[in-house]
């Protein structure tokens, strides 16, 4: 019975597009609104959407120290450009960063088992409570694929919505690793799910063993949010990362948000890109 809910919630949300149909509406609307938005200016605000990243197994506290301070020295250096929004870190860097950071950037941790999701539900809450209680501002986690591809919506969703709990302040940021789902309706129902569950941002991808961003992906998040602002006239955020290193990609995304869920979406506080080569991309274009 309870699988039922989330059913319906899928069902208030309809999505008849094919993976070919979707494909075809993204070529149309790059190639008639890219070449307005590939720009300086716009390469400035993507630079300040920027979640600065570091999820490396040789991480450690003094790397992550020396990685904030960059982030930190960014100030004085461009002082015509916004620094990046976040720092994205693993959960147990947490308060290194909060104690080396002075720039106003926010401080997002991976959480939940990353990049799998697969571990114990108790663990992937203790993860995201653990990491907010020293400092993150920001949690990212990742639906757990297998429970979705096999239609548990139940187990999935509760599990999301007792980890948006434990977020208490901070901001709940879902990766639906669109890479390992099968087709566009999947892509579109994982958003729907995870915004039934209390997500704030919808995430394309980890980065980390399936392929990352896609502006067809990109294209159905983004229908997805649409739908739900129009329903329940909660503002939804929107990040692409996984594979995200040219100026070229992140315009294209940056199109896709702007002409789905208008102007009001092109900034740090609904717009973020998972990227780190990007950021230095982005500086030589200034």
């Amino acid at each position: 019975m309870e699988t039922s809910k989330y059913k319906k919630a899928i069902a208030n949300h309809p999505f008849t597009l094919t993976d070919e149909e979707v494909s075809t509406k993204v070529n149309n609307l790059l190639a008639e609104k890219y070449d307005e938005n590939n720009n300086r200016d716009v390469y400035k605000r993507l630079y300040s959407c920027i979640d600065l990243t570091s999820l490396n197994s040789t991480d450690s506290n003094e790397g992550i120290w020396n990685f904030t301070e960059k982030v930190n020295r960014f100030d004085g250096a461009y002082p015509d450009m916004e620094n990046v929004a976040a720092i994205c870190v693993y959960p147990n860097f947490a308060r290194t960063v909060k104690e080396a950071l002075t720039a106003d950037v926010k401080i997002a941790c991976v959480a939940g088992g990353f990049p799998s999701s697969q571990t114990f539900g108790e663990i992937k809450v203790a993860e995201a409570a653990l990491a907010v209680a020293d400092g993150a501002d920001e949690i990212d986690v990742v639906i757990n694929v297998g429970k979705f591809l096999d239609a548990e919506y139940e187990e999935m969703c509760e599990e999301l919505t007792e980890i948006k709990e434990a977020c208490r302040h901070a901001r709940l940021k879902v990766i639906l690793e669109t890479g390992a789902l099968r087709n566009v309706r999947d892509i579109h129902n994982a958003a729907i799910l995870s915004l039934y569950s209390g997500a704030d941002f919808l995430k394309t991808s980890t980065g980390k063993g399936y392929p990352g961003a896609s502006p067809e992906a990109a294209y159905v998040m983004c229908q997805a949010i649409h739908s739900y602002r129009a329903k329940t006239g909660r503002k939804i955020g929107v990040k692409m990362s996984g594979g995200i290193a040219s100026a070229e990609d992140a315009v294209k995304y940056y199109t896709i948000v702007k002409e789905i869920l208008g102007g009001e979406w092109c900034n740090n506080t609904l717009f973020r890109l998972g990227a780190s080569r990007l950021a230095d991309v982005l500086l030589l274009k200034q």
